[in-house]
């Protein structure tokens, strides 16, 4: 087996050298990292993980909690944040949290207990929580946010979760239609609340009237888009597009749309939020915003590693598919 002393020989360099490079130590010469890289990569040299944590006082675990129940999201940042993690010699530990919450505390505890990990990182709702914030700042373990929209002592990438709202408004309203329906994130998703927010705000700049029974709240879940969808559907005057605050509930608003003969668009036009892989192999592929998910999560692995203050911004975009068109009436 390759040792750390068989690359010091080959780079013709100190093992203190080497190790430096391994644990990406500062002030060592461009010109000495690429050679101990070198070596390292032609001898397929493996760092002993309980030695380097030893030397470094560091566990090169970062912990990813979570309890957002979209699995597209979630694992698109997962994906991201994994590489990241092992491009830079750590590794991810993904624990996920019930929707309520009640064992995040001792969840953490038991991480901490068991991996000492060096960092934490936390998407919506979680983002926001406002006690375990508070617990990790306690424990004065670096966190590292997406979408955390509440002030807190943390590295966080700010989404520009109310203008992709009002972009999707501007969207539906620029189809010709009227009379549009909201599927609502759950309680506590401060982030996504604010595309409810921008929503409303493309409808008040187009002159519509808000009408709240076309507000209905979802639970970020598939089945919740059937029920939603069923309640906008069966209203005494229905709307003629309905926007889902993420992938999930769209696909249960477009499976509740097929189940009860609704075309899509021609009849509704369905609409989502994330981009996530399901969004384009539904039926019809679905018109939604694309978050950089995986670049998110890639930055949010930086930032911790880093000790980074300043996050980079990330942009939106809108995806026209086949899910979103002009109303009937219009045509």
């Amino acid at each position: 087996m390759t040792s750390i002393h068989d690359v010091a020989a080959l780079a013709q360099v100190s093992i203190k050298t080497v190790s430096r490079v391994v644990n990406k130590a500062p002030n060592v010469r461009d010109e000495l990292r690429a050679r101990v890289q070198a070596a390292i990569d032609q001898l397929g040299y493996r760092p002993n993980q309980s030695a380097r944590r030893l030397a470094g006082g560091r566990s090169y675990m970062i912990a990813f909690l979570y309890n957002n129940p979209a699995p597209g999201y979630v694992s698109r940042i997962q994906i991201g944040a994994a590489w990241r993690c092992r491009e830079r010699g750590y590794h991810l530990v993904v624990e996920p949290i019930s929707p309520e919450g009640a064992e995040r505390f001792d969840v953490l505890d038991r991480l901490v207990a068991a991996l000492r990990p060096d960092g934490v990182l936390l998407v919506p709702p979680l983002a926001d929580d406002e006690e375990l914030l508070a617990r990790l700042e306690e424990m004065r373990l670096p966190c590292a946010r997406i979408a955390g929209s509440m002030a807190a002592k943390a590295f966080t990438i700010h989404t520009p979760e109310r203008a992709a709202g009002r972009m999707m408004a501007d969207h539906l309203i620029g189809l010709g239609h009227r009379r549009i329906g909201v599927i609502t994130p759950p309680p506590g998703h401060m982030a996504a609340t604010l595309r409810v927010k921008g929503f409303r705000e493309g409808l008040a700049a187009a002159g519509l009237a808000t009408d709240d029974a076309l507000f209905v709240t979802g639970r970020f879940d598939f089945a919740s888009g059937i029920t939603a969808g069923e309640a906008l559907m069966n209203l005494s005057d229905p709307p003629s597009a309905i926007f889902a605050t993420n992938d999930e509930m769209a696909m249960g608003l477009l499976t509740f749309a097929h189940r009860v003969g609704l075309r899509v668009p021609e009849d509704l036009s369905v609409t989502g939020f994330d981009d996530t892989s399901a969004s384009l192999t539904a039926w019809p592929p679905l018109t939604t915003v694309r978050q950089p998910l995986e670049d998110m999560g890639r930055a949010v692995i930086d930032g911790l590693v880093d000790g980074s203050a300043e996050a980079p911004e990330f942009q939106f975009t809108l995806v026209e598919r086949d899910s979103s068109g002009s109303p009937r009436k219009s045509r």
